[in-house]
Parts: C-alpha cells; sequence; structure tokens
C-alpha cells in the first residue's frame, strides 16, 4: 500500500528547519498523508522525541504507518485516524497536555488527486466523490445533486472565486431535472459547456475553480481552520511552534489572519492611556511567508502555488 501512496511533500527543508527547536520535544504533523514530513521530523527526534500523526483518509493512514513502522522512531510515533479539528481530543486521549510543534499541511494530497476513484480530479472519469473521510455522508454527488441553484452559486464564488458561477449553477441545476449527475466526466462536461468559449482558452481548466469549490464545501475545508489553528496554539509550550503550508489564497488567508490575530497584543482604542482589555499576544510571527525555489516548482509543480507561514508560542 506505502509504494502505492504518492505524495511529494512541499518545503520540506523549510518546514523541519522552521518547526523543530528541540529533538526531545512532541510534534504533532496534523495533515500525516504519505508521511513526507513526518519521517523527516522523525529522523530529528532524540530518544526523548514523540511523534503524533493525524488524518481522516484511512489510506493516508495506512500507508504512514506502514513508513513510519520501519522507522528507528517508530516506538515513539502514535498515528491517530481523525480530523485535525479534533486535535485537542486527541491529545487528551494520549494523555499528552503540551507540544513543542504542530504542522498542518493543508489541502488534497497527491495520492488523492491522481486515485481516480477518490473524485478529485477533473482530468479524470470517476465517481463525484471528493470525501477525505471516507466515513463521512456528504459527498460531491449530494452537493452536486441536491443543493438548491442559489447555494451552488454561492459555494463557487466563494469557495472557487469562480466569475461565472450563476452560469454554471443554472447548467447545473438543467442537467440534473433529466437525470442524476453521477460523475467527474459528467461535471466537466457542464461546466465546459456553461464557461463562455472565450474563458475557456484562459486561465486554466474551466473545471479548476468549481472542483476545489465543491472539495472544500464537501470537507469543510476552511471552516475548520480557524478553530484548529487555535487548539494547536493552546497545545504550545512557549518556545513552540505552529508551521501552516497552504495552496491557494483562500486557505493562506485564514491562516495568516488567524495568526496575526493571535500575535496581537491590546486592542484598546488609542485615546484610551491604559490597557483595560488585557489581551496579551499568544504568538510572535517569524517572518513572512515563505515560498519554494523556482527548482523545487520545476522538480514538483504542484509546489508552485504552496506558501509556508510559521509562529511561536510566547510565555
Amino acid at each position: 500500500m506505502a509504494e502505492n501512496f504518492h505524495h511529494i511533500s512541499v518545503l520540506p527543508e523549510e518546514t523541519i528547519r522552521g518547526l523543530i527547536t528541540d529533538p526531545d520535544g512532541v510534534y504533532i504533523d496534523a495533515t500525516l498523508g504519505g508521511a513526507g514530513h513526518s519521517r523527516r521530523i522523525a529522523d530529528r527526534l532524540s530518544e526523548n522525541g514523540r511523534l503524533i500523526g493525524i488524518d481522516q483518509d484511512d489510506a493516508a493512514i495506512e500507508a504512514a504507518r506502514e513508513r513510519l513502522l520501519r522507522h528507528p522512531a517508530a516506538p515513539r510515533v502514535d498515528i491517530v485516524r481523525a480530523n485535525f479539528s479534533e486535535l485537542s481530543h486527541v491529545l487528551s486521549e494520549l494523555g499528552v497536555e503540551r507540544v513543542q510543534g504542530v504542522l498542518f499541511d493543508l489541502g488534497v494530497s497527491s495520492h488523492q488527486l491522481d486515485t481516480a476513484e477518490r473524485g478529485f480530479s477533473y482530468m479524470q472519469d470517476a465517481p463525484l466523490d471528493m470525501r477525505m473521510d471516507r466515513r463521512a455522508k456528504l459527498s460531491a454527488y449530494e452537493v452536486v445533486n441536491t443543493y438548491v441553484e442559489d447555494e451552488l452559486i454561492r459555494i463557487f464564488y466563494k469557495y472557487g472565486e469562480e466569475r461565472w458561477s450563476k452560469r454554471i449553477a443554472e447548467f447545473i441545476a438543467a442537467a440534473r431535472e433529466k437525470a442524476p449527475i453521477e460523475t467527474t466526466g459528467e461535471l466537466v462536461d457542464i461546466i465546459s459547456r456553461a464557461v463562455p468559449k472565450g474563458a475557456r482558452q484562459k486561465g486554466g481548466h474551466p473545471a479548476k475553480r468549481v472542483f476545489q469549490a465543491v472539495r472544500i464545501e464537501v470537507n469543510d475545508e476552511l471552516g475548520i481552520l480557524d478553530a484548529s489553528f487555535r487548539q494547536a496554539v493552546d497545545a504550545l509550550m512557549p518556545g513552540g511552534r505552529i508551521a501552516v503550508i497552504t495552496f491557494h489564497s483562500l486557505e493562506d488567508r485564514q491562516a495568516k489572519e488567524t495568526l496575526k490575530e493571535l500575535a496581537q497584543g491590546c486592542t484598546c482604542p488609542k485615546d484610551i492611556p491604559v490597557c483595560i482589555c488585557g489581551k496579551k499576544p499568544e504568538v510572535k510571527l517569524l517572518g513572512k511567508a515563505i515560498k519554494p525555489t523556482p527548482e523545487e516548482i520545476e522538480a514538483n509543480p504542484r509546489a508552485k502555488s504552496a506558501k509556508l507561514r510559521i509562529a511561536e508560542k510566547l510565555p
């Protein structure tokens, strides 16, 4: 299974260098995937260090378990199938109070995109699914076939920043009146007919933004970020770090805004001579967002839009 799970970790050296401050610490990879980042974390741990890997995807859990079981640090590795929004609960179940670092590598994995039957890709025909956790009830099929037209317009525009949201939703509504939309191929065909010819000739694949929007809706990808980042910061010991890798502007905006708010101190009006709000900064931001080098992008084109943000917990 592990051999079939292909995913190239983005910004690997920059991430590990920014995340690990104490090899004796406890570290969380909140998006375990194929264990690319986790193996690098494990490489840096001492015999006292500990790694906790979390993922909601059963295929990722199986592949990561195979890969990490062969690592010398395997006895000090815990692998948990859960959504990272349950981070606090996972730590409580493991009896862990504080950690030295938490990593979030957001978005869809290469394995999920490349496995046709998962239904994430607009480049391969497959059943409409897009569930990162295949135990979940909501799938792309339900979104595409049961959401009212206005709701489709909303998610296409909000999560996909799709300028043709209204027209695409109208075409989907008309198509599903005749028969349910069953596959990614059918959806791609409807989107391609809805987007005017001139718009199809620029800006990449016409289905890219809608597929992103549906995937985000199915997995509530943006809705869980703020609370999850705050849980991670709460779990950090002073000097511990949170590292967040994003792949599109919506994720990055959420990461940037949450970390910026956590780094902000007093919010009292400037004309008040003494602070009465009592707000203290919880973290300090460590520089600006880090982007992949041209060499990394050439080796892994999917890294092109990636950004890494790191913050450190204050005393």
